[in-house]
């Protein structure tokens, strides 16, 4: 049966990683065009701590993603599954949560990365303004987004896992169609 302990510790990395995904959307660096004393324009960008947070967020989230694939072992390693609907929907669980976890990382990995970019030109002869870039809205929030959806497919990946893995009938426990005895 499902670990109730394991579905708790990963829904609780899930939790904190979605928090810190939330925070890094809030706290994503804003930049203003300022002017030094000679009159040359720069970008001057605020604080720098949602890259802290989706880098931590980003963690995190393997974390919970490991944890379930090595009790699981990968679905890939370990004794077969018995045919049924559980080991059906754990397979097509399986490749969504991989699905869902790529698509969470690549946004907080893209966004921390972008979020840490700074503009380093400045207007020397003073003729145009820096273009100050910085991390779009909802870069953050995307990737919150499929923590949640991982979460979710994650565990019930595991649910299904375990379903299949220990559900009643063990494998080649049928008669085989032929007897060799007269019994």
């Amino acid at each position: 049966m499902a670990s109730s302990l394991l579905l708790a510790v990963v829904f609780v990395f899930d939790l904190i990683a979605f928090a810190l995904a939330v925070a890094a959307e809030q706290r994503r660096s804003t930049a203003n065009l300022a002017q030094n004393n000679e009159g040359i324009k720069y970008c001057q960008y605020d604080s720098d701590i949602a890259t802290g947070l989706g880098v931590g967020s980003l963690f995190i989230l393997v974390a919970s993603q490991m944890i379930i694939m090595i009790v699981t072992k990968c679905l890939c390693c370990g004794k077969a599954m018995s045919p049924s609907g559980s080991r059906s929907w754990a397979i097509c669980l399986f490749i969504t949560t991989w699905l869902t976890f790529i698509i969470a990382a690549s946004c907080l990995l893209a966004g921390s990365v972008r979020n840490a970019y700074h503009t380093k030109y400045r207007d020397i002869l003073g003729e145009r303004a820096p273009s100050c870039q910085t991390l779009r809205k909802g870069v953050f929030g995307a990737g919150a987004a499929f923590i949640v959806l991982t979460g979710i497919v994650s565990e019930l990946y595991y649910v299904s896992f375990s379903k299949a893995n220990h559900g009643g009938v063990p494998p080649y426990a049928r008669d085989s169609g032929v007897s060799m005895s007269n019994l």
